[in-house]
């Protein structure tokens, strides 16, 4: 719990419900700003309260109408900055653009970087962020990252892997469980889970036609009669997750469970997700997830806000916080 003095945590349009879960706690209110729209898609930003010589918390995370969530962060920094803040940092618990990390393709853009760029022209001087889908935008950043840890502008990225642990320590016998990559690209945060449980490792092969469109995939690994808990960093449209399910069935487990970071579940995912072999998709509040929840019965939410709220703590107080990689605050 912070002392109040010299800190204001403020909050975008994007996930209010994390920011109080944040400033609770700290034991601390949220600092007032107003911000709203015109009529032609503009947003307004004005800071209700003195920032002058204040450690400056921002929280907006990307997700709904993303550029508009990126562009109240962005404005909302400068507005700070403006206004002689000692310090901003910029919580963005998913990372706009995080996808758009490499040139893939001829013309192609590093969207992700331009976005690192944004941030910092706007004033940020430190990033706090949870599972990066690449480590390496914590290279975009001239500035700390504490992904949940990036940093000079400072980055800090965290994990959400203390958290999936400990969800799967309490709620699974570990005996009976295997830890299932969905694809390559994954088998390292999946490797670590499963060393840390001391338990077997499984992972698919995956190839795709186009972008968000699994063709095939091949099981490497034995899973039968096991629990399979697929983790994974995001889940969009929930594809890959529920072929995932469908062939792990087919391979003779006793139910599939998966883990994600990002519930972003867009399009048809519900839908997808009610109808799959999945027992149950657990996912963390990086996103706002109460209307997901009521429209399918298998979303199962894992709270952050104590995690980031922890890190902000310990950024202000200048303690470190690579204790959180490993173990969950309580």
């Amino acid at each position: 719990m912070l002392n109040g003095t010299g800190v204001k945590i403020f909050t975008g349009t994007s996930h209010p419900e994390l920011a109080e879960i944040i400033a609770r706690r700290l034991g601390l209110p949220l600092a007032k700003a107003d911000v709203t729209k015109s009529g032609i898609g503009e947003t307004s930003v004005r800071i209700a309260e003195s920032v002058r010589e204040n450690d400056v918390y921002i929280i907006n995370t990307g997700c709904g109408a993303v550029n508009t969530s990126l562009m109240e962060l962005c404005i909302m920094i400068h507005a700070c900055k403006i206004a002689s803040a000692k310090r901003i940092t910029a919580v963005v618990p998913l990372f706009p653009y995080a996808r758009q990390d490499k040139k893939d393709k001829s013309r192609a853009p590093i969207t992700a970087k331009l976005v690192a760029n944004m941030i910092q022209k706007a004033g940020c001087d430190h990033v706090i962020t949870m599972d990066l889908h690449a480590s390496q935008i914590q290279g975009f950043f001239d500035v700390p990252v504490d992904n949940s840890l990036i940093h000079t502008c400072a980055r800090l990225q965290l994990f959400a892997e203390p958290s999936s642990i400990l969800y799967i320590r309490t709620h699974f016998d570990l005996q009976n469980v295997v830890i299932v990559s969905p694809d390559a690209g994954g088998a390292k945060r999946a490797t670590s889970i499963a060393d840390r449980l001391g338990v077997d490792f499984a992972l698919f092969h995956k190839e795709r036609k186009k972008a968000n469109s699994v063709s095939r995939m091949i099981l490497v690994g034995h899973v039968k009669d096991k629990i399979a808990i697929v983790v994974d960093d995001m889940a969009d449209t929930c594809g890959t997750l529920c072929l995932a399910a469908h062939h792990l069935r087919e391979a003779g487990v006793a139910k599939v469970y998966a883990i994600v970071t990002h519930g972003i579940l867009s399009g048809d995912a519900l839908k997808t997700v009610e109808e799959s072999a999945l027992e149950k998709l657990i996912v963390t509040n990086t996103l706002p997830q109460k209307e997901n929840q009521a429209r399918c019965s298998k979303i199962e939410v894992v709270d952050i806000g104590p995690v980031l709220g922890e890190v902000i703590r310990r950024s202000h107080y200048g303690e470190s916080v690579s204790k959180l990689f490993h173990e969950v605050p309580y």
